[in-house]
């Protein structure tokens, strides 16, 4: 891991880091504060001036600010952000009518017991449904069609639903932005493809960011669709401000297996699924959908009880990496450095990506984030800000020529995990902090469910946070009851022990994603905090009382 190489000599190229300053903080929801960033739960987009990819020749807008704009009412993607007031409202009631009818019809399943940290005052429809929050906003399918001078394949969107009629001029302009944007990232691979007889489909995800810093997820599967001969793979892309990876790959297995009947069989489901609720964490949602010759199905979609997991499987991670290795990915990544991740399959980029940025909970990662890099903007791999960038493996050697960041590769036949490094990764963490996160690790081998693997993994680098930075706490300090918090950093790392873990705070109290988090703090108002953080801080305290006590 000691490899240095020379400072890159490729023209130069412009990126902005945005930084939010202030930020409200994030909504609990069922004991897990929501990740910021990377899930977005809004029932309405209000449109403004937003770009994702503008045309070649454009700056490529990627910021790293996550601020989310909070959104209210139900007035669906595309109305005119400039209708305010009783037009918001309307459509909040309308929503609202909507869904009242469905629950008259619908037999209610039993419900499991709610976490400790639901108001006992919520009723049955707001404990098992995310208030008025729908699955997605499109499903698109892109096809690769020839060129015009028939030398080359290029990805058009071929269908979409819903349509979106009646929007304004400007409106329309930012649409076809984001939908070609859509198609970059449904084929990275630029325009090298040939007609194919057989293909594996694959499932991955992308995130597009707006200029706001909001946003939105991209679920993507690639098939071959149905016919004779040598043909091109399409994508079926489903775009959504929810984060939650496992439940919209089963939808994708519902799309693809109508897909295989018939093109027209996919709008039903999909229209079924558009006027579904978002189940709360831990419950089901029914759809039902008929088929010809097999009748009418119902389909079942359960959300993760742990929400805050929902877009993660650590499997594929560790499945790549050792823990070491895992470890020294994670040591990069919490002092915000520049990592990029090498793998031929897509799925594995958009897996582990996402994982890597989720130990960082309770803090996230606040600049640039790229699970899958097209090809058409691989200069982005230049920007001297921090970032995570999945890039595949065809495209290793416009990444090799850089210094100062970390290359980590995570195809089966790699020679090296570490293809570049800066050489220090492994002396970041307290030594003895990463021995207990290893220790740690080794529990997951007992875990027999996804579930129970995410939650063994996480806890071993929510320990480390327990451990490092548990105690802010007491140093947010307020001149009067309700006032403004200020938070006293000379004497939260002083008031660390040991030298090691003093050193390693000093200097991640200088990242960004640790200035926001205590900001956040500052601005709320004192008392119990809820979560499954504050959680394990108060188990730590009095774990350390109750040893304190028994050596005395």
């Amino acid at each position: 891991m000691d490899r240095q190489l020379s400072p890159n000599s490729r023209r130069s190229f412009s990126f902005s880091s945005f930084r939010v300053k202030k930020r409200s903080h994030s909504h609990e929801e069922a004991g897990f504060p929501r990740r910021r960033g990377l899930r977005s739960f809004s029932s309405v987009r209000e449109t403004s001036r937003k770009e994702s990819v503008l045309d070649d020749g454009s700056t490529f807008q990627m910021h790293s600010g996550q601020d989310q704009v909070k959104k209210t009412g139900a007035l669906p993607s595309g109305e005119d952000d400039g209708r305010q007031g009783a037009l918001k409202r309307f459509s909040a009631m309308w929503s609202s009518f909507r869904r009242g009818k469905r629950d008259s019809t619908k037999v209610k399943e039993p419900e499991p017991p709610g976490p400790s940290s639901l108001a006992v005052n919520e009723n049955p429809r707001q404990q098992r449904y995310a208030s008025g929050q729908y699955f997605f906003e499109y499903l698109v399918v892109v096809s690769l069609k020839k060129t015009k001078d028939g030398n080359s394949y290029e990805p058009q969107i071929t269908y979409q639903f819903p349509k979106r009629d009646g929007m304004a001029k400007f409106q329309k302009e930012e649409e076809e932005k984001t939908l070609k944007a859509i198609t970059l990232f449904c084929f990275p691979e630029g325009i090298n493809w040939a007609p194919l007889t057989e293909y594996h489909s694959e499932t991955f995800s992308f995130v597009l960011t707006e200029i706001d810093g909001s946003r939105r997820n991209g679920y993507c599967r690639r098939l071959l669709p149905g016919g004779k001969g040598a043909r091109p793979p399409e994508a079926y892309c489903i775009i959504s401000t929810l984060a939650c990876f496992g439940l919209f790959s089963k939808i994708f297995d519902q799309v693809e297996k109508r897909r295989q009947i018939s093109m027209a069989m996919i709008y039903p489901f999909m229209q079924k699924l558009r006027e579904a609720s978002f189940p709360a964490p831990g419950h089901t949602v029914e759809i039902k959908s008929f088929i010809p010759e097999s009748g009418t199905e119902i389909i079942r979609l359960t959300r993760p009880l742990d929400s805050w997991l929902e877009h993660v499987d650590f499997a594929t991670l560790f499945g790549c990496l050792t823990d070491n290795e895992v470890l020294l990915v994670f040591a990069a990544a919490v002092l915000e450095r520049r990592i990029i991740f090498i793998a031929d399959d897509l799925g594995t980029l958009s897996q582990v990506i996402h994982a890597v940025a989720a130990l960082l909970y309770p803090f996230t990662w606040q600049h640039t984030f790229i699970s899958i890099v097209p090809e058409i903007l691989i200069d982005v791999v230049m920007a001297p800000t921090p970032y995570l960038l999945g890039v595949q493996k065809r495209l290793l050697d416009l990444v090799t020529d850089q210094s100062d960041l970390l290359v980590v590769d995570l195809s089966e036949d790699k020679k090296k995990t570490f293809i570049v490094s800066i050489g220090d990764e492994d002396s970041i963490l307290p030594p003895k902090l990463q021995s207990e996160i290893i220790e740690s690790l080794s529990n997951r081998k007992k875990a027999s469910t996804v579930e129970e693997l995410n939650r063994v993994v996480s806890e071993a680098f929510l320990h480390f946070f327990v451990r490092t930075v548990g105690h802010y706490a007491s140093y947010v300090k307020r001149s009067h009851a309700g006032g403004q918090g200020v938070f006293e950093k000379r004497n939260f790392y002083k008031a660390i022990e040991s030298k090691a873990t003093r050193h390693f705070v000093k200097k991640f109290i200088q990242t960004q994603m640790f200035d926001l988090f205590i900001q956040e703090v500052e601005q709320q108002q004192p008392g119990p905090q809820q979560g499954i953080f504050h959680k394990k801080i108060l188990e730590y305290q009095e774990k350390k009382k109750s040893d304190k006590t028994r050596k005395h």
